[in-house]
């Protein structure tokens, strides 16, 4: 047994070499720069979970495979959700088609942008969030529909182990419907809002400027415009700043997307984002009111519905996605009271 142990251990050390080699040395795509230091701490990651993994232990165990063949299509566990120092490669054609998303004119080299934003923020943060040491994380995914009105469903979402929000939405005067507890929220530099001290903010980048504007809003203050004005400083802990994937918005958009509308909306990237750093996910606030309409909680017009056809998400493919994860038992969806 100690000698299965100990070749596992010298193959698991040897892979970590080669792999990162490769990737310093590769001559395509973008990449990803040599750190000694961070090298030990992701091997000290994978040993522990190498000794440490659990099975899941929850109810309902999203990412078990065979029971759905539509399901099993779609989900592929082996996509890392967010951008590191060791998974910044991006293949030629991802890169491609994450330039075409919001037709940055004349974009900075990308290889050089990456290795300014580690220099800032973390870049060894583990891709599944250590979800493998722990048997039964539940996440709350908690969109912005006004169905949450008068629903009461605040004490239930902070029940959560991670409460994941998005884009503006406040908590502060609307507690008991959508909670006060926040751990990770997903922006994008236009539709940043402050966050709590310890709320970890996930960077979505549709663009190489948003990953550009994370280095200065952090430091310097000298983006303030993209193609709107942005804030040209945030108080965000840059250790509490994280990094979509690129590569992983892309899974999202083919995988279970299929290329419906231009990229997928915020709402969805949280949900698939915490299908695959949770073992169990309910979803608060998608989809219209009990009237029908489309709206925002915190907003006073309940008859809008603008935002639900932007031309750039597609809005009823989207919500098809999440009621079939729902019919499958894969997620819970509440919808209001």
């Amino acid at each position: 047994m100690r000698k299965k142990t100990f070749k596992l251990l010298t193959f698991l050390v040897l892979f970590i070499f080669l792999t990162s080699f490769f990737l310093n040395f590769s001559t395509s795509g973008v990449p990803t720069a040599w750190f000694p230091k961070q090298m030990v701490l992701e091997l000290s990651h994978g040993l522990r979970k190498l000794i440490k993994s659990q099975p899941c232990t929850c109810a309902r165990c999203v990412s078990q495979l065979k029971v759905s063949a539509w399901f099993d299509q779609r989900f592929n566990q082996t996509v890392q959700p967010l951008l590191t120092a060791s998974n910044a490669l991006l293949e030629e054609d991802t890169y491609q088609w994450w330039l075409r998303l919001q037709r940055e004119k004349k974009p900075s080299n990308l290889s050089d942008t990456i290795r300014e934003l580690f220099r800032v923020v973390p870049g060894n943060v583990d891709p599944a969030l250590d979800k493998k040491l722990v048997g039964c994380r539940r996440c709350a995914v908690v969109g912005n529909s006004g169905n949450l009105k008068d629903s009461s469903y605040g004490p239930e979402i902070d029940s959560h182990d991670f409460v994941v929000r998005m884009n503006r939405a406040p908590t502060m005067g609307f507690e008991a419907d959508v909670g006060s507890k926040t751990t990770h929220h997903l922006v994008y530099p236009e539709s940043f809002r402050e966050l709590g001290e310890n709320v970890s903010m996930v960077l979505v980048p549709f663009k190489t400027i948003d990953l550009q504007w994370v280095v200065s809003a952090t430091t310097t203050g000298t983006i303030s415009h993209t193609y709107v004005p942005v804030p040209s400083k945030i108080k965000v802990k840059q250790d509490k700043i994280l990094i979509y994937h690129p590569a992983f918005i892309k899974y999202v958009f083919d995988n279970w997307l299929q290329g419906h509308g231009r990229y997928p909306s915020t709402g969805l990237l949280s949900v698939i984002f915490s299908m695959h750093v949770c073992h169990e996910v309910d979803l608060y606030g998608f989809g219209a009111d009990s009237k029908g309409n489309w709206h925002h909680y915190w907003e006073n017009n309940p008859s809008a519905g603008a935002f639900r056809k932007t031309g750039v998400h597609d809005a009823d493919f989207e919500s098809n996605i999440t009621t079939t994860l729902a019919a499958i038992n894969k997620i819970r969806i509440f919808k209001g009271r």
